[in-house]
């Protein structure tokens, strides 16, 4: 399990990094980028964790892999991932740092997952209500999960709602089970 307190302060000082340098989004897509290339091919990710592999050669790979392709705040955070052998916090960090540059335009994330995807007017409707009651900007996705059977779950940052047929059912049956 990756260390999450370890990923938000790294993710906390490259994000104050890049705003000095007014290269917030910037570092933060080529950051998502990079960790989402890395975790997508499982040799380069094998090359990217492993131990046994020298610094100096992983250095030197991501130094002829993204020098001059990705903003020097991003290239700089790999080599400082590798230096301190805390590769496996990349994903984390990455997720970390979008935590911080939603919450500085104000906006927080907000998951809907329904059984069945929901019309986009009935979404935007059930988004800015929730807006206006949490007055705050969310960014939404939207998942469909046909085993939720009908209702919806909602996330909005650490917060859950579960107002899903087979969550109220998990519900009924631990009620029923504690009594027991």
């Amino acid at each position: 399990m990756v260390n999450e307190k370890l990923a938000r302060r790294y993710a906390t000082a490259v994000f104050s990094l890049a705003r000095e340098r007014k290269a917030v989004d910037r570092v933060g897509d080529d950051l998502a980028a990079i960790a989402s290339a890395i975790q997508s091919d499982t040799q380069v990710r094998e090359f990217f964790v492993a131990p046994v592999i020298e610094r100096p050669v992983k250095e030197r790979m991501l130094l002829q892999t993204f020098e001059g392709k990705v903003d020097e705040i991003s290239l700089h955070t790999l080599l400082l991932l590798v230096r301190k052998r805390r590769e496996s916090i990349l994903a984390a960090l990455a997720g970390e740092y979008q935590k911080l540059q939603l919450a500085a335009r104000g906006a927080e994330t907000l998951r809907v997952t329904t059984a069945r995807a929901i019309p986009p007017e009935e979404l935007r409707a059930m988004v800015h209500r929730l807006e206006r009651l949490y007055e705050k900007k969310f960014e939404v996705t939207q998942v469909v999960e046909p085993s939720l059977i009908g209702g919806a779950r909602i996330l909005m940052g650490d917060r859950r709602v579960d107002g899903s047929v087979s969550g109220r059912l998990d519900a009924l049956a631990r009620t029923l089970f504690a009594r027991n």
